[in-house]
């Protein structure tokens, strides 16, 4: 039943997710929030919301138009499952913020494979990553996917693999013009958040740690899926794949290096594991394997938010 209904991409799909992700969004802020700092914190809370809608609709906009799947709304809906296991990203502006560009910045990477206007796309999405950066110090690794896309498709031209260096001058001098313009101290509050820890004692609930565990498990499930399903996609394609999974490797390789491991940083491999889910959903034969991967994601996720209010 729940595949059917999100079988096709239609508006109704589309509000209902919507409905959805603001229904838990204001559940959660209101469970952790006073109501009085709610208010006071009103136009960080109505920032937040729309750049958490306006990235589900960019999710679906990225796959829509470079064919990653089908004409479903599964993506749309793996994406809104996601938030739910770690609801703590529903409070953190500056990831969303952060992986909102990010995003902005794979539609540019994605697209690359039609090889028009390379150079633009190359500055653009690294532009982007460099910006996210500002938000979350480790997100600057997805650079190396703007590498890697280069790789694949315009290594010949020496020139695209200079075109992250000006990305990374016009944000930095940007940046500090900013800041000597605002708030000087700016500067020295962004260099400090540039540290790494590999310590894994890091959730203090056991319902975060459950959440993690039981997230790991759809990891393993989807990735592998992913993996053995690559060489069936057509080969056109093959390389739009393959930044996927590398860019849910950069995701993964973000929250390990990150000295705050709170489950919002897994944030950052949102999209590429919903990307992988619908594929998987999609290129399945047996509808009863996908109600039940389906509803098992749905039933795990809303166990995870419930347990963790």
């Amino acid at each position: 039943m729940i595949t059917t209904i999100f079988k096709k991409s239609t508006p109704i799909n589309y509000s209902l997710v919507v409905v959805l992700v603001l229904f838990f969004f204001f559940l959660y802020q209101v469970q952790q929030t006073k109501w009085t700092d709610l208010l006071a914190n009103s136009i960080q809370v109505i920032l937040t919301i729309v750049l958490l809608i306006a990235s589900l609709f960019l999710c679906n906009f990225i796959v829509k138009k470079n064919i990653l799947t089908k004409n479903s709304s599964y993506t749309l809906l793996f994406f809104f499952v996601l938030l739910l296991f770690f609801p703590t990203v529903l409070k953190n502006t500056n990831l969303i913020v952060s992986n909102f560009f990010i995003l902005l910045a794979l539609r540019r990477l994605v697209s690359l494979q039609t090889l028009k206007a390379p150079k633009e796309k190359i500055f653009d999405a690294s532009l982007w990553i460099f910006v996210a950066s500002l938000f979350h110090f480790w997100a600057v690794l997805f650079i190396l996917l703007v590498y890697i896309s280069i790789l694949f498709h315009v290594s010949r031209d020496y020139r695209n693999w200079l075109l992250p260096f000006v990305a990374l001058f016009t944000t930095a001098v940007f940046f500090v013009f900013y800041a000597l313009l605002v708030n000087q101290s700016i500067i020295a509050n962004y260099l400090n958040t540039i540290q790494m820890d590999f310590k894994i004692d890091y959730f203090t609930s056991t319902y975060q740690n459950l959440a993690l565990s039981i997230f790991s498990v759809f990891v393993v499930f989807f990735v592998f899926t992913a993996m053995v399903s690559l060489t069936s996609k057509p080969l056109n394609l093959q390389a739009s794949y393959k930044k996927m999974v590398f860019a849910f490797l950069i995701g993964t390789a973000i929250f390990i290096l990150s000295s705050n491991k709170s489950s919002y940083i897994l944030i950052f491999t949102f999209f590429p594991l919903a990307v992988m889910a619908t594929n998987s959903i999609e290129y399945s034969q047996s509808k009863l394997r996908n109600e039940i991967v389906l509803g098992g994601c749905l039933i795990a996720s809303f166990f995870c938010f419930f347990s963790q209010l």
